[in-house]
């Protein structure tokens, strides 16, 4: 299993991007699901975790707090992060994977309970 995230792109300081997490052939149902980054010359970074079916569950890392915001469509197995006044320091290439450990994330979350990491989707942010 691989997730695949989508969504990256080159974008001005302000600006927003949207990005989307599928699993082809597997069932998000019961997981909770965290969007992480790593930047050039830096250690991966937790960004938010959205739990199942536990809305109130849904955080996020100090740096994007009020900024980003995760969601979950079960219906649709993708998980989504919306991403507004984007700084350049938010240049990263952009992770998601299952917690197999847990359907309600914790704050900040265990990276190592993650699962299924996909090749990322890149942001930029400059202008």
């Amino acid at each position: 299993v691989m997730f695949e995230e989508s969504g990256g792109g080159l974008v001005q300081p302000g600006g927003s991007l949207r990005l989307s997490c599928a699993a082809p052939g597997f069932s998000l149902d019961y997981y909770a699901i965290g969007w992480f980054r790593q930047a050039p010359g830096k250690e991966r970074e937790w960004v938010s975790c959205v739990s199942y079916r536990d809305a109130t569950a849904t955080y996020y890392a100090d740096y994007v707090k009020g900024r980003f915001a995760a969601s979950r469509d079960d219906a649709k197995n993708t998980v989504y992060l919306q991403m507004n006044s984007l700084k350049p320091e938010d240049t990263a290439v952009y992770y998601c994977a299952a917690n197999l450990e847990r359907s309600r994330c914790l704050s900040p979350p265990r990276s190592y309970e993650f699962a299924y990491w996909g090749q990322g989707t890149q942001v930029t942010v400059s202008s």
